[in-house]
């Protein structure tokens, strides 16, 4: 029997009460009064029954498969998919709204890495036991992206690191022989495509820029790439530097010199994807979740087999990905938290991770399935995410996220619109990432 599936918006019919929870929300995360309130972290993993699993759409169906495969062997512990939206920073509010009147709606929760600390710090997901999940078979930094305070709050559930896509054949077209590694060399590489007839019409380059959490990552890069940092390690925020300006005159300068589409302001992954995927871009930086859909062979890709994929360009070489990823949680207001606990087990093991290479590009959080020839002979870009991951940073690992990517994302927005230059949004972004630092 095929799992029943729900979107918000049929569950915002009936739980009208959330409507009262988002006009107490402010995106500044929660309070210490909110954390004091919710259950206690060490709730035993009790209970069995159904339960809903929450997550963004899913296009490449693989967790629909699992969760088939566990619905048939576990009849009296059916799992309903309850679809988000595709917005990053639309799933966190609705995230929080659930957990801020104690719904038991949501069971397990499929959470951004960079959301942990907020929900853990805030006692809206459960520590996990020990042993739980085998992180010792797993990569590093999806482990520790699970954590707060040194305890396993969550279980990796894929990876993700930046990648390149380019146009093989028009590079090729073009007297390039090798990828540019540099934003220098992309500008060259592109002149040169872009005087070719194949390539009439095309742009250069997109990321994705609109004012979303994808804008965060995106800036995030961009400094990084340029040799600076949002904050430091004792998590003091430098944005007021010249290496962070020179990261944001990147992406200032590529809309100003027509580098980027105008349309690319209004882009997150998926319209990137699509403007790739359709042949209307030379270059993109995205996830690895595009490359199934790059290479179908049914008619739906007009690039399939004529690009490639290689780390994201920095100033002086290759640049430096943002860590990214998924982990699922169990919330403390489900009532089966025993089944939520058991599923989580089964969705994130490595038999399921396997199964789901089969179906999507996800990045696996297993070491093994990245030296694995059978899955590199699939997956040909896994060696050079490897090599993304292995020196991928994750964005600041605050409680209060939600009010510090706003503050990334409201004044990098402002510079790349030219509403102000990049030292006035620096410096107004330093100020408001030092006053939420001292809170």
């Amino acid at each position: 029997m095929r799992q029943r599936r729900r979107t918000w918006q049929t569950l915002l019919t009936t739980t009208a009460t959330l409507t009262v929870a988002a006009v107490a929300l402010t995106g500044c995360g929660g309070t210490a009064r909110e954390a004091k309130s919710a259950p206690s972290a060490a709730a035993a993993f009790e209970g069995k029954g159904p339960i809903n699993y929450v997550s963004s759409r899913d296009s490449s169906k693989a967790a629909n498969k699992s969760i088939e495969e566990w619905n048939a062997a576990h009849p009296e512990e059916k799992v309903t998919f309850i679809e988000l939206p595709d917005s990053a920073d639309q799933q966190r509010q609705q995230l929080i709204q659930n957990a801020q009147i104690k719904s038991d709606t949501f069971s397990v929760l499929n959470l951004d890495v960079v959301w942990n600390s907020e929900f853990a710090a805030n006692k809206w997901i459960l520590p996990l036991p020990a042993d739980a999940v085998p992180t010792d078979k797993m990569i590093p930094g999806p482990v520790n992206a699970a954590k707060y305070r040194d305890t396993l709050y969550a279980a990796p559930y894929y990876t993700d690191g930046a990648l390149f896509y380019f146009r093989s054949d028009l590079l090729k077209a073009a007297g390039i022989a090798a990828p540019p590694k540099t934003w220098d060399e992309m500008k060259t590489a592109c002149k040169a495509v872009l005087a070719l007839p194949e390539a009439k019409g095309m742009s250069c380059y997109a990321g994705q820029f609109d004012k979303n959490e994808a804008l965060t990552v995106n800036f995030s890069e961009a400094v990084a790439s340029a040799g600076g940092s949002i904050v430091d390690a004792d998590g003091k925020p430098t944005v007021n530097t010249a290496e962070a300006k020179k990261g944001l005159n990147l992406l200032v300068d590529g809309f100003k010199e027509g580098l980027f589409p105008s349309d690319a302001i209004t882009y997150l992954e998926e319209q990137g994807r699509r403007a790739f995927q359709d042949g209307k871009l030379v270059f993109l930086r995205n996830w690895p979740f595009l490359y199934s859909s790059l290479s179908a062979t049914d008619g739906s890709s007009k690039v399939a087999g004529k690009f490639g994929v290689t780390s994201i360009p920095g100033t002086d070489g290759p640049g430096v990905s943002t860590l990214g990823g998924r982990n699922l949680a169990v919330s403390p207001f489900t009532k089966n938290k025993a089944t939520a606990l058991e599923f989580i087990k089964f969705f994130t093991s490595e038999e399921q991770a396997q199964k789901r290479l089969a179906l999507s590009s996800r990045a696996p959080v297993y070491a093994s399935l990245f030296e694995d020839p059978a899955v590199v002979a699939k997956r040909p870009f896994f060696p050079t995410l490897l090599k993304s991951l292995s020196n991928a940073q994750p964005r600041p690992k605050v409680v209060q996220y939600g009010a510090t990517t706003k503050a990334i994302q409201e004044e990098a927005y402002a510079a790349i619109t030219g509403k102000k230059d990049t030292d006035t949004a620096l410096n107004d972004m330093q100020a408001k990432l030092t006053e939420l630092a001292s809170k």
